[in-house]
């Protein structure tokens, strides 16, 4: 099975309080799962890397064949895709441990940028991660 994912990392200041959300849909666009948290103090692109990663897991309790990641980070997709160097040292980090679910994961995997219009149920979900301090596990 595809699966449609759609991520978003929050961070209110550039550190600040952040929460991430991932909805998961199949090929017809109802949704299967979703998710929330707060990670405490991050960065927007940490929060963004955070999300993939909480994705990642999410994904491997179903079934998906196919996971194509729909996110609003222009950053975060084009260092995936290999088009950007990952240069920050503890961006590094987040890439390498997301590039390590990837090789190993059972299914096939791309990422796509996508406006923040529409990328707004990811949105929603991880500013709810902030609002209710639910604590993430990942």
């Amino acid at each position: 099975m595809t699966i449609l994912a759609y991520t978003d990392g929050a961070s209110r200041g550039n550190p600040g309080e952040s929460g991430v959300g991932i909805v998961l849909k199949d090929e017809l666009g109802n949704v299967i799962a979703s998710q929330y948290g707060y990670i405490g103090i991050a960065t927007n692109n940490i929060a963004e890397y955070t999300a993939l990663a909480a994705c990642l897991r999410l994904v491997q309790t179903t079934q998906c064949s196919q996971l194509v990641v729909h996110s609003d980070s222009e950053l975060i997709v084009r260092q995936l895709n290999g088009l950007y160097k990952v240069k920050d040292a503890k961006l590094k980090k987040h890439f390498q441990k997301i590039q390590n679910i990837i090789v190993a994961a059972p299914f096939q995997f791309k990422i796509r940028h996508v406006p923040r219009e529409e990328n707004w149920e990811a949105d929603e979900l991880a500013n709810r991660g902030i609002d209710t301090k639910k604590l993430l596990t990942i």
